[in-house]
């Protein structure tokens, strides 16, 4: 796995948005961040030592993936019960395919009750809302 075959994956995954944030890293979101969508996944484009990619492992897995070599608590989200992984041979291909899988549906089912309703929407009216949401935080963030 690499990170291009991974960033392929998460964008399939139902309403997934991507940011570049904190330097060289893709930021994955349920959700567009615009609407209070949120993290599940942390790709590190920079080979700084600090794993190739973080992400939300939920309660239950965290002890148990915390085991493998090659798995450590993730910087700054450790107490969020995510994950920080050092290579991409960590896992097989279709391990990272259900890992991935249940970081999205972990952080999907805490979205807030507004931001599911919106992503409930048809798409074009989705993407009107999120637009104007951008545009307004654009705004704000200029004052």
């Amino acid at each position: 796995m690499d990170v291009e075959r991974i960033r392929s994956f998460l964008l399939g995954l139902p309403h997934v948005a991507e940011t570049m944030q904190w330097g060289a890293n893709l930021v994955f979101w349920t959700g567009d961040k615009a609407i209070g969508g949120k993290m599940f996944a942390l790709a590190n484009l920079e080979a700084d030592g600090r794993g190739v990619i973080s992400f939300c492992a939920g309660q239950e897995r965290y002890s148990e993936l915390l085991e493998r070599e090659g798995v450590s608590p993730a910087p700054y989200f450790a107490r969020a019960h995510w994950v920080a992984v050092e290579r991409w041979d960590v896992f097989r291909p279709t391990e990272w395919k259900e890992e991935l899988t249940a970081a999205h549906a972990i952080v999907a089912a805490r979205l807030p009750r507004k931001t599911r309703d919106i992503l409930a929407l048809p798409l074009r009216e989705r993407k009107r809302i999120i637009a104007q949401r951008r545009a307004l935080l654009a705004t704000q963030n200029k004052a």
